[in-house]
């Protein structure tokens, strides 16, 4: 029952973002945005459980805010490739090498992509190891998006502390793990 609740709330943005798009200037740069920050919001929800754990029994919905974050970040791949590009192959190439924030965000989001595939109980045991790499992929979303933004706010700076806890976090908790074996 709180997992049905949870993917309830974590389909309201999409159906803000539907409400809100018809009223924006730019609809693709306002999707891009929109998407963009709701993916990252569920990244960053879903790693902040496990610090979380010892406190708050929360671990359960980890997955499904992880599958949220891939959820929006394909939202905003589409956006790239349907509205923005239409489709042209060669011109995401074109881009995607010509501007590095796209190519953070293209890996950034192959990894989520191989995250979500291997996030059933049978593939997770088998790949549960490489499943660190949404940190790598934290790091390079966080990159991606003040890259594509021409000033750092307050936000991308927020983005940039919380990742460095939520990093920071993660190797003290690994090294402390290797160091009382």
């Amino acid at each position: 029952m709180k997992k049905t609740l949870l993917v309830f709330i974590s389909l309201t943005p999409l159906l803000y973002l539907v409400y809100s798009v018809q009223n924006a200037n730019d609809p693709i740069k306002y999707i891009y945005t929109f998407t963009g920050l709701s993916s990252m919001g569920f990244l960053f929800a879903s790693l902040c459980i496990s610090p979380l754990k010892k406190i708050y029994n929360l671990m359960v919905y980890r997955k499904t805010l992880g599958l949220f974050a891939l959820f929006y970040a394909f939202l905003h791949f589409a956006n790239f490739f349907v509205l923005d590009a239409q489709f042209d192959i060669s011109f995401v190439l074109k881009e995607t090498l010509d501007k590095p924030f796209i190519y953070l965000g293209m890996v950034a989001f192959l990894i989520f992509v191989f995250m979500g595939f291997t996030s059933t109980k049978k593939l997770f045991a088998k790949y549960n190891k490489w499943h660190k790499l949404v940190y790598i992929a934290l790091i390079l979303v966080v990159i991606h998006e003040n890259m594509a933004q021409k000033v750092m706010g307050i936000l991308e700076y927020f983005f940039i502390a919380f990742a460095i806890v939520l990093v920071g976090y993660r190797i003290y908790f690994q090294k402390s793990k290797i160091l009382h074996f």
